[in-house]
């Protein structure tokens, strides 16, 4: 019987030996006094440690969740290793990933048709503390233009990226959350600091388009000009909507913070 997940492993390690992007071959493992996060990380082509980098941070869906450090990896190649895109940017890309005990959200699930609920003033779970941790210290490398910090997530990572927002408002330039949600009233904390392109497939029936629908009203509320986007006829899969759209690396690296 043939081994699914380790075939899916050596393919992709096959694809990234055959790019040109460098990626670190070992796991890496960021380790702080609450635990243990494993990320891997994208460098731009002849990376300089004497230049000056844009940073752009990438959180997985919940199936991309783990303890192999690859699983992770699944999307980059529509996006990150994709030819065309990576001559066009010099960006870091880190891509953390959550444990199978854990997730980027503080989302509760209930059975109902909206599937879940955010907690008010709920905590960010253990995961999604060590990527605020590993992004404060990234950003305070010598090597990233810490005006020039990008971030994106789809599904779960989408929804611990609104999170993320609320917890360092200042810190990201832009982001783009695909098929996620959050708390409305996290909105006031980023809506004004961070350009946001928020997009959605309106037959979603994992995490209902409402979700995004009620957290681009709620930063129009508050002051800012969202992007929004929701795809006719398109279920939980979005992300693949936005990933082949040209505009997306394009838009996401257009943000200089002022």
């Amino acid at each position: 019987m043939f081994n699914y997940k380790i075939i899916y492993i050596v393919f992709t390690l096959f694809i990234l030996s055959c790019s040109d992007v460098k990626i670190i071959p070992d796991y890496e493992k960021f380790t702080t006094e609450i635990g243990e996060l494993n990320y891997r990380i994208l460098y731009p082509k002849n990376f300089d440690e004497s230049k000056n980098y844009p940073l752009t941070l990438f959180l997985h869906g919940i199936g991309e969740r783990g303890n192999d450090n690859e699983l992770q990896l699944k999307y980059i190649d529509k996006v990150f290793l994709n030819t065309k895109n990576y001559n066009d940017f010099t960006s870091l890309v880190i891509f953390p990933q959550a444990p199978l005990t854990d997730n980027w959200s503080s989302r509760i699930l209930i059975d109902s048709e909206i599937r879940q609920v955010f907690p008010k003033d709920a905590k960010p779970t253990n995961s999604l503390q060590l990527v605020i941790k590993l992004m404060d210290s990234m950003v305070r490398e010598d090597f990233i233009d810490n005006k020039r910090v990008y971030l994106s997530g789809l599904s779960n990572g989408a929804m611990g990226s609104f999170e993320l927002l609320k917890n360092r408002p200042n810190m990201f330039s832009s982001a783009v959350l695909i098929c996620g949600g959050g708390d409305p009233k996290w909105a006031k904390d980023f809506a004004k600091t961070t350009p946001v392109w928020v997009a959605h497939g309106a037959k979603d029936i994992d995490v209902h388009p409402i979700f995004s629908i009620k957290m681009v009203e709620a930063i129009i509320k508050e002051g800012g000009s969202p992007k929004f986007t929701l795809f006719e006829d398109v279920y939980h899969d979005s992300w693949n909507n936005v990933f082949e759209d040209p505009e997306f690396p394009e838009w996401l690296f257009s943000h200089p913070k002022n």
